[in-house]
């Protein structure tokens, strides 16, 4: 298959949610039909001790939420598809911020019930910003939950979009029916019953016919009729370029669990969805289909494989193609590097992949090389924009709770770091190591992994701080820098990247800072030019 064919056959996307709206049980429904998995293991239920493929941290299984993005590629139709299942847990948000811009679109999942929710908001608000085109899948219709119409407002509402159903819920909760599929005009009969295989659909071009009536009676067909009469007359019609453009957003409903509209939905996807799209880099726009590689690192995972201490770095394929054994340039190190064993994914499970294509994900070994951000070409001097850092919510001091186990956990946090899970300041003044977080739930995760990877025991300190702020080292020669470095000493601490921060207290005293020193310039993320 020629190199253009293979880009065009990629979909690479991300499924994003506010967390239990059961956005992994769909990643896993998705797998079924791809015939990537026989089973789905369901996520919450301890009977089940499959445990849901995408779920591979311990500390995931417990809690039943997922933690680290997992990647996972199947084939369906004869198109590859890359599904990054992202973390829904508000203290992961980063993680999935980051996961954002590797991918190329994103299914939105909303439970019928509790409609659009706050997490959701702000991570559509990153694909909004980044006109990333959206599919919204509204979950669990064998619930009781809102009605249709009053969903649909609130996702225009609330989450910005201009939304288009191509299906269409008869009735919902205890008298659910089943799907009409607008989109491909047939409907979805549902039994209730989880463990039959996926139902048949019926062909029904016409909505006035009487087959309908006899299908799902006649209360449900007249209501239907109404309701599909009524979409027609208030939704425009489908655009494939204004979705394409993030203009326009279509909507499928179901029930994951049940395996339901699930098919509906990833036939319309494998449709309609953008093909790998240009990236731009700082230097110049770069398109897929250049004969030259380039990707980026979105994410580090460290100890995939809790035998053996080994770092994973997930890159995503922007251009060219990505062959084995072959050297490519690492630009921020200016070093050619080459891999033996770069990864293909389907959950833990890991392939070794002689040629990848853009749009794909390979996972390459990485001892330590690697941070987020980083690029790889084959010599182009190119910087992928748009993997920040953001200023923690949290901080701690984090304390070493066995002194014989210095080495590992110096080594543990100088790892779980690199992955992006927190950051760590190291104190001016005294050296101190501090440990910022977007959630307080990561300190948990950190402590957890540091004991059962490391062999290394901590413990944590509260420490007053509301806000870091990288201090922009532009007029790092002037008298007002000089005197700022030295009244602020206290509050003064490096990042890994050695860029010096400035630890606010409270809101008062970064308000005043900011008056007292003018020239000085204050971030909240760690990339600024």
């Amino acid at each position: 298959m020629s190199f253009l064919k293979e880009i065009e056959r990629r979909r690479t996307f991300g499924i994003i949610s506010h967390p239990d709206a059961g956005k992994t049980t769909l990643t896993e429904k998705l797998l079924l039909f791809g015939g990537a998995i026989q089973e789905a293991g369901a996520v919450k239920s301890n009977k089940i001790k499959k445990g849901a493929t995408s779920d591979f941290m311990e500390i995931e299984r417990q809690r039943g939420i997922s933690v680290a993005t997992s990647v996972l590629a199947f084939e369906y139709n004869g198109i590859k598809i890359n599904i990054l299942d992202t973390p829904g847990h508000k203290d992961f948000a980063e993680d999935t911020f980051r996961t954002l811009t590797a991918v190329d679109s994103v299914i939105v999942v909303i439970d019928v019930a509790k409609g659009v929710e706050e997490q959701t908001e702000k991570l559509v608000e990153v694909c909004r910003m980044r006109n990333i085109p959206m599919i919204v899948f509204i979950n669990k219709m064998d619930r009781e939950g809102k009605d249709a119409f009053d969903l649909l407002d609130e996702v225009e509402q609330k989450l910005g979009l201009k939304v288009v159903p191509l299906s269409f819920p008869i009735g919902m909760g205890y008298d659910f029916k089943g799907i009409y599929n607008i989109w491909e005009k047939n409907i979805n009969l549902f039994s209730g019953d989880s463990r039959k295989d996926i139902e048949e659909t019926v062909e029904i071009s016409d909505l006035s016919s009487p087959e309908l009536d006899s299908l799902v009676g006649d209360t449900a067909a007249n209501t239907l009729r109404e309701e599909i009469e009524l979409v027609e007359g208030i939704y425009p019609e489908f655009d494939k370029e204004k979705y394409l453009n993030g203009e326009q957003q279509p909507v499928f409903f179901g029930s994951a669990l049940n395996n339901f509209g699930v098919r509906e939905l990833l036939d319309c996807f494998v449709d309609i969805a953008p093909k790998p799209r240009p990236k731009q880099s700082e230097e110049r726009l770069v398109k897929p289909d250049e004969s030259n590689f380039s990707g980026f690192v979105f994410k580090i995972h460290a100890n995939m494989d809790p035998n053996h201490r080994n770092r994973l770095a997930f890159v995503k394929i922007v251009s060219g193609e990505f062959k084995r054994n072959s050297p490519y340039l690492h630009v921020r190190n200016k070093k050619k590097v080459k891999f033996s064993s770069p990864n293909a994914f389907f959950a833990e499970k890991k392939e070794i992949v002689d040629i990848s294509f853009p749009g794909d994900i390979v996972g390459l070994q990485d001892t330590g090389t690697f941070k987020i951000g980083d690029t790889l070409t084959e010599g182009e001097i190119l910087n992928y924009k748009g993997v920040p850092s953001f200023s923690p919510e949290h901080f701690r001091y984090i304390n070493n709770a066995d002194p014989l186990k210095s080495k590992q956990l110096f080594k543990g946090i100088d790892q779980l770091m690199d992955e992006g899970v927190a950051q760590l300041f190291t104190l001016e003044l005294n050296g101190r190591k501090v440990i910022g977080t977007v959630g307080a739930l990561q300190y948990e995760v950190i402590q957890y992994r540091l004991e059962h990877e490391y062999g290394a025991k901590c413990t944590y300190e509260n420490l007053n701080v509301y806000k870091a702020c990288w201090v922009d080292p532009k007029n790092s020669k002037t008298d007002e820098y000089k005197e700022f470095v030295r009244v602020k000493q206290r509050f003064l601490a490096k990042d890994k990247q050695n860029q010096l921060v400035f630890l606010a207290d409270s809101a008062f005293s970064l308000q005043m800072t900011q008056q007292k020193y003018p020239n000085i310039k204050l971030h909240f993320t760690s990339e600024f030019d």
